[in-house]
């Protein structure tokens, strides 16, 4: 008898107007988180004024929510996959906008630090969910990419638009309405997410590990907040100590994962050759972003003398360049592999870098602008494909926890970012100054102004350099790793 063919498979049905009418609503949260932290650098000398924070606890409020958050987002993404992804949103949601009202309306430092760690928790359980939600709603894998690069590009917008929007509202009202903010967001989110989003519950996924739980939030708050501790105050007792014990506990985390029929993060993801490659892709793109960003922003406002507002409105190029990039990188695959989108991405990036390395003090503002906006094209591309890859890789089961690993991979690669950038750029303000790197110039004047301000900009030249030096690197391994048929199927 002839051998039996088996029929192909049917294509992936594709996504309808309310599915894309869902991802627009799985921006809102996007947008909202990305906008906090900027927001929240705009309002701190208001919010210092009327609280009257001491030292440590302005780092606490600046700290805790990224903290928290980065934290949470493995048990997030877990606990997403068993009591239902847009459950876990609108839960989520709900706790947004209770503990930004908290925030808004603080009356002591205590407070508001206890507000901003609940903000923290409760950001960490939307992230994963609206990328989980993605994959549920969009199967098709042209359809998902296209998708996940608006999602991708909701960060980017938000961003841009931080300081811009956060400088209005700062020019008009109270230090709290920067975090009224979430407020008709999260409404919008609680509003619409019943009627637009579906829900998802893995199948027999188990009982949620509380000993992993733990295990996990002692690995990943210790070593983040080492790594803080280290950009901020460089090799002192206090972050090796903290890097070591989220290591080791990250290292028994491991080990219990290994053991659970139902773990809280399933090593078996990283047999995807895409999967690992695309977080450690994800994790190094991020490390030069979060490095530099710290720098240009500070140039802009210290060196070049610009005004909070006009600083950011600076940056809104680079974002729209990020923007472009990542919408169009799911229509280049179609063309050409994932691979070299990533490469050509990474290549340009790197050529921007090497434009801050030759950035003056003085008359330095259109090299420095060509620079970010062309590293931060570069750059584009990887939020929406190193993300597809991550999602489309896992099985729809373990959505979640593929999309919290991605967003801690972010998290931690900021967090890298600033502290080696930003070690960096203070020892070598350091060696021609003899001073710590400052949080403002304002206070000198006349030939310590002009030291200082040549200093600083040698600190952005020498991150510059070793930001194209590094995604440099990703891109050769980037060209390594990724196979050339590793793409989303054309929609």
């Amino acid at each position: 008898m002839p051998p039996t063919i088996a029929p192909p498979a049917p294509p992936a049905p594709k996504a309808g107007t309310r599915q894309w009418l869902g991802l627009a609503v799985l921006a809102l949260p996007t947008i909202l988180l990305a906008l906090d932290q900027s927001v929240l650098f705009l309002a701190l000398p208001e919010l210092a004024a009327s609280l009257r924070p001491t030292g440590s606890q302005t780092l606490w409020i600046m700290d805790i929510y990224g903290f928290l958050m980065a934290g949470f987002l493995v048990t997030m993404g877990t606990l997403g996959d068993r009591i239902g992804r847009r459950r876990l949103l609108l839960i989520g949601a709900a706790a947004v906008g209770a503990a930004s009202v908290a925030a808004a309306y603080a009356t002591s430092a205590e407070m508001l630090i206890v507000t901003r760690a609940l903000l923290g928790i409760a950001a960490a359980s939307l992230m994963p969910s609206t990328l989980a939600l993605i994959s549920n709603m969009f199967p098709d894998p042209g359809e998902r990419a296209r998708a996940i690069a608006v999602w991708a590009s909701s960060f980017m917008a938000g961003t841009a638009l931080g300081p811009v929007i956060g400088g209005v509202l700062l020019e008009y009202f109270w230090w709290g309405s920067a975090f009224l903010l979430g407020v008709p967001v999260m409404a919008v989110l609680l509003l619409a997410a019943p009627f637009l989003l579906p829900e998802y519950r893995a199948p027999d996924s188990g009982r949620l590990d509380l000993t992993s739980v733990l295990l996990s939030l002692g690995a990943i708050l210790p070593f983040i907040y080492g790594l803080k501790e280290f950009a901020r105050l460089g090799w002192q007792p206090g972050s090796p100590v903290a890097l070591a014990v989220g290591l080791g506990l990250g290292a028994l985390f491991v080990r219990r994962q290994r053991t659970l029929a139902h773990p809280l993060l399933d090593l078996r993801l990283f047999r995807f050759r895409a999967f690992t490659a695309s977080l450690l892709v994800l994790m190094l793109t991020m490390t030069t972003m979060g490095g530099s960003y710290l720098f240009i922003t500070g140039h802009l406002q210290m060196v070049q003398g610009l005004s909070p507002i006009e600083a950011g409105l600076w940056m809104v190029p680079s974002a729209l360049a990020s923007i472009a990039a990542a919408m169009s990188a799911p229509v280049l695959v179609k063309r050409l592999s994932v691979r070299a989108v990533i490469t050509g991405g990474l290549g340009a990036a790197a050529a921007g870098y090497l434009l801050l390395a030759l950035v003056d003090p003085v008359g330095g503002l259109p090299l420095l602008v060509a620079g970010f906006v062309l590293a931060f094209f570069g750059t584009g591309p990887i939020g929406a494909l190193s993300q597809n890859l991550v999602i489309g890789a896992a099985p729809p089961e373990k959505s979640g926890s593929a999309a919290a690993m991605a967003e801690t991979s972010g998290q931690l690669g900021v967090s890298l970012g600033i502290a080696a950038m930003g070690s960096l750029g203070a020892a070598v303000y350091r060696a021609e100054t003899g001073q710590g790197l400052p949080g403002d110039l304002g206070g000198l004047g006349g030939a310590s102004l002009t030291a200082a301000r040549d200093a600083y900009t040698s600190g952005l030249n020498a991150v510059g350099v070793l930001c194209a030096v590094l995604i440099g690197g990703t891109a050769v391994l980037a060209a390594a790793v990724l196979r050339r048929t590793e793409r989303p199927e054309p929609a």
